[in-house]
């Protein structure tokens, strides 16, 4: 009996172990686990580097001139809010602003310069800026003159001349409607709200202009909790082709599937000397083993500009990127321009210094 005992306890035990042993060396990893840590840790990532929104106390009955860190002034002169009846607001009032003259600051705000339909913006001066008082939302006195922007962010080669620099509208949000048959068989149309995969929607202003000299770039804002951009359109005239980039094994599968924030897998390029970021957020439509990666709009990209592409992805919870300097041009025989990116580990300290380095090229 005893010897059956201790024969049914060593088969436990062993059994026990194997089990062990089992759990902790082969079993497997849930990849769609792993893929949406890859997406939260890109989304963390952006989220604590984004440009800060920076806080300021105005008199609003006297007006006053707010100065940025990056050197913007925005000037609300006297009465220039009010709330939301209508009564022109005074005592204190409390501005949070925000304005990305920089490359980096349009990376990390998640604000590239592309219209609507895919079109390049040189910009002069993205514009986020509320007022409120008391906790209550404050609104643009439409009596007085609209607070104006002064970026220090210039025309090249303006030789001192001003030159209208058109303004545009930006969102950051597409809705989506969807219908279908309640519990008591009524029809119900559902609108649901995402975040725009491409950063932001940039649509002209009819008749609204900026005015950019040598040194800096003036303009009007003429409301206030919404995006306003001074930008010009950029190689409008110039011949355009499409630009793919191959990630390879670095591409993360999540890509174009995170409606709530930046994808695992990102890829910008700037102009050189231009002041205007791109980013190339549409994944490659099935593509063959080694092409996986992001495209731009078609016929997008300016044939003969020199530029810069940043590539950078999260793969089973490390960074990836790699910085690379092109002129762009078909391949040979080719409606594209195809580029294998080669990225490598990078720490979260040397993304954001890559990101930076942006502001310079």
């Amino acid at each position: 009996m005893k010897k059956n005992m201790l024969l049914q306890t060593l088969m436990v035990l062993s059994l026990a172990t194997v089990f062990y042993a089992c759990k902790k060396d082969n079993t497997p990893v849930d990849p769609q686990n792993t893929y949406q840590k890859d997406v939260e840790k890109m989304v963390r990532f952006f989220k604590d580097h984004e440009p800060a929104v920076e806080k300021f106390t105005v008199d609003a009955a006297a007006g006053s001139t707010i100065i940025l860190q990056n050197g913007t002034k925005i000037t609300f002169g006297p009465n220039a809010f009010i709330k939301p009846g209508g009564a022109v607001v005074t005592g204190n009032v409390n501005i949070s602003a925000r304005v990305f003259i920089k490359a980096s600051e349009m990376i990390l705000g998640d604000k590239p310069t592309l219209t609507s339909d895919g079109k390049i913006l040189e910009t002069f001066g993205e514009a986020m800026v509320t007022a409120e008082q008391n906790g209550q939302q404050l609104a643009l006195n439409p009596q007085q003159k609209p607070p104006g922007v002064v970026a220090p962010v210039g025309v090249a080669n303006a030789n001192g001349a001003n030159r209208d620099i058109a303004m545009w509208d930006g969102d950051t949000t597409v809705y989506n409607e969807t219908s279908g048959y309640n519990h008591e068989n009524v029809l119900t149309t559902i609108t649901e709200s995402y975040t725009i995969k491409k950063g932001m929607q940039w649509t002209q202003i009819p008749g609204s202009f900026g005015m950019a000299n040598a040194a800096t770039t003036y303009f009007p804002l003429d409301n206030l909790g919404d995006w306003r951009n001074c930008d010009a359109l950029y190689g409008i005239a110039a011949p355009k082709t499409t630009v793919l980039g191959y990630f390879g094994d670095k591409f993360n599968i999540k890509t174009g599937n995170n409606y709530s924030g930046q994808d695992p897998t990102e890829l910008f390029f700037k102009v050189a000397g231009v002041n205007t970021i791109v980013k190339l957020y549409n994944p490659i439509f099935h593509p063959i083993a080694g092409k996986e990666g992001l495209l731009s709009y078609q016929n997008s990209i300016p044939i003969g500009a020199n530029g810069t592409f940043l590539a950078m992805s999260t793969i089973n919870g490390k960074f990836y990127a790699e910085m690379r300097d092109v002129t762009i041009a078909p391949d040979a025989g080719k409606n594209y321009m195809g580029i294998s990116f080669n990225l490598q580990e990078v720490s979260e300290t040397q993304l954001l210094q890559l990101i930076q380095q942006m502001n310079t090229k």
